[in-house]
């Protein structure tokens, strides 16, 4: 049940995550990446922080404390000025696809590392549901703006720090809570995202927000930050990392139904057929094959 509720936290983290790059890519024209990262992680802060002082989590020992801000910011830092700077060159649907090289990069490198076992049917779901994205997009690909290509490379090496964040925390998140060690890294993520735009300047055009602007940054906050990355943190501690990343396919998917519903972007066949193969690559990579499910079994008789 735990491996279960860690797979659907993923899904619904990377569905939010979907609906976060239309903000994203609405502020973009208002704020530099560094602004747009200091609003979404330091409101996600302040909404996550009581929280896990009304639930009375347990926050990461002393000795955690180092790591802790340095995966703060790895992902709560860079990541966001990665993610963003891409989407400055690139369109939301190519800078989606980039960012669905996730799961490989976390299959990969967790295998490197020593974190989770190679096997076939993990990496065969992580093939089928990278493709279901690129069939979902494939109407979208062609029309790319000069220069995507570094939006592109912008959103892979964001997708890297994804990866490395999803392996290194793991153990971490263990031993605390989700939501505290959440919180602790995002502070640090965000107070470095929010010294870098002091020092730039980067908040001066805040004064020319509109209504539509803050709606869009208190969204980034409260969704794209606070109820996304504690989602994130949840599914890490109940599932492998790469059982985790493979979700982040859903993330375009749930960003172009969200096109559809608000601009009235038309539904394709292609839509639907890479919703298909998104969500049979996710059930391939996590759950187990016949042979694993009887050795599970024949172990539970002879204990």
């Amino acid at each position: 049940m735990g491996e279960i509720s860690g797979v659907l936290a993923a899904v619904l983290s990377s569905a939010l995550g979907g609906t976060s790059i239309g903000a994203t890519r609405y502020l973009v024209n208002s704020l530099d990446p560094l602004a747009i990262g200091s609003f979404r992680f330091g409101i996600g802060f302040l909404l996550l922080f009581p929280l896990a002082l009304l639930r009375g989590d347990r926050w990461p020992e002393r000795g955690d404390w180092a790591a802790a801000i340095g995966l703060g910011m790895l992902f709560f830092a860079l990541f966001p000025i990665l993610f963003n700077a891409s989407l400055i060159f690139t369109t939301a649907a190519r800078g989606a696809l980039a960012l669905s090289t996730l799961p490989l990069l976390s299959l990969v490198i967790g295998a490197a590392l020593g974190a989770e076992a190679l096997t076939w049917r993990k990496s065969i779901g992580v093939v089928v549901a990278t493709f279901g994205v690129a069939v979902a997009l494939l109407s979208d690909l062609t029309s790319a703006p000069t220069g995507a290509w570094r939006g592109d490379l912008l959103m892979i090496a964001a997708a890297l720090c994804m990866a490395l964040y999803g392996i290194w925390s793991k153990p971490l998140i263990r031993r605390s809570g989700p939501i505290a060690f959440t919180t602790m890294s995002m502070a640090a993520g965000a107070a470095c995202l929010i010294l870098l735009s002091h020092v730039r300047g980067s908040f001066a055009p805040v004064t020319d927000f509109g209504a539509p602007q803050w709606l869009a940054a208190l969204y980034l906050g409260a969704f794209g930050a606070a109820l996304t990355f504690y989602l994130w943190a949840f599914a890490l501690e109940r599932t492998t990392p790469t059982r985790v990343a493979i979700s982040v396919t859903v993330n375009p998917v749930t960003a172009s139904l969200v096109g559809a519903y608000l601009l009235n972007e038309p539904l394709r066949w292609n839509l639907a057929a890479g919703i298909v193969a998104v969500f049979a690559g996710i059930w391939i990579a996590t759950t187990p094959g016949r042979r694993a499910q009887a050795a599970g079994v024949c172990a539970s008789g002879l204990s």
